[in-house]
């Protein structure tokens, strides 16, 4: 069943699902903060996701007035979001967040935001994704996380592609730390492979980033199993192992004092300044990726820190 979509954000990922959406005979509003008109004129996201032509049907905006969707897809970053929503008036009776990370400023995740400043019905999606794989039409599998489970039956059945296949679960405190904790995993094995650590130490620090995920999100209410799913495991994956990954080139950059372009959004930076500071948990990967970012340790004193942490049972 077709639907008409707005998505809001067009970075990469908004674009690439405004693409796909719409190849599929959706009718799908993009609204951009800025380059609208370039975007218009071109039938291309040059800046954001160049290559990738925009289908025929898509309609692309800067004017919020012009959003009339059923359905409204946020794929703006985290720490824009509560901003964002604020200055707005939405009208869409359901709010699909895209965004993963934590807020710096209120230490929320981007479903909390939305229903911090909206009466709609919200709902969570992410997953293991890059936009470029999604704007070509390549196999992508993704979870669908909504407390209220026939809203996110329907979501999964008008959202669902061929080529893009959604998981729905309810809990979506988990699904949404699994999409924020990855990006702290992620960049902590750039950093292993960009201080030459190797492949075996990268494959060591996701088994027990995965673990810290889990401990972090059990903590808040999130449910073990869906930190063993697509948006735990499966993101952690495809973060870990990709230079696609913002959040993984942004690790190797640190290890080998490289800078990177200071316009990338680097949610996992955020993310883990904010599980570091949280007292209590045994956060030993946010914490390294923290100090590592923040100057106050190199990549071999974490590694010695990490190496010599007490031996315990898995």
């Amino acid at each position: 069943m077709n639907a008409r979509l707005d998505i809001l954000g067009a970075g990469a990922f908004g674009t690439a699902l405004a693409i796909a959406y719409a190849r599929a005979g959706h009718d799908v509003t993009l609204w951009a903060r800025d380059g609208a008109e370039e975007m218009r004129r071109t039938r291309e996201n040059a800046r954001r996701l160049p290559g990738h032509r925009l289908p025929d049907g898509l309609r692309v905006t800067d004017d919020l007035s012009d959003l009339k969707g059923d359905y409204a897809l946020l794929a703006l970053p985290t720490q824009t979001l509560g901003g964002f929503l604020a200055a707005s008036d939405l009208r869409a009776g359901v709010l699909v967040s895209c965004a993963k990370g934590i807020d710096r400023t209120t230490g929320l995740g981007p479903s909390a935001l939305i229903a911090r400043h909206s009466g709609a019905t919200v709902a969570q999606l992410t997953g293991p994704s890059f936009a470029v794989d999604i704007a070509a039409g390549l196999p992508t599998a993704l979870t669908l996380a909504c407390a209220d489970d026939a809203v996110g039956r329907g979501l999964q059945e008008r959202l669902s592609l061929p080529a893009l296949r959604l998981y729905r679960t309810t809990d979506v405190i988990g699904a949404e730390l699994g999409g924020a904790l990855k990006n702290v995993v992620a960049i902590a094995a750039g950093a292993v492979i960009g201080a030459g650590l190797g492949d075996s130490a990268r494959a060591a620090l996701m088994a027990r980033g995965l673990a810290e995920m889990t401990r972090i999100a059990v903590a808040a209410g999130g449910q073990e199993a869906t930190l063993s799913g697509l948006s735990g495991l499966g993101d952690l994956i495809l973060t870990c192992g990709s230079e696609k990954s913002r959040n993984f080139r942004y690790g190797m950059a640190l290890a080998q004092g490289v800078a990177l372009d200071p316009e990338l959004t680097v949610e996992g930076l955020h993310t883990a300044r904010q599980i570091a500071a949280r007292p209590g948990a045994e956060t030993p990967i946010a914490q390294a990726v923290a100090a590592l970012a923040d100057g106050r340790a190199s990549v071999a004193e974490i590694a010695d820190r990490l190496l010599n942490r007490p031996l315990k049972s898995e």
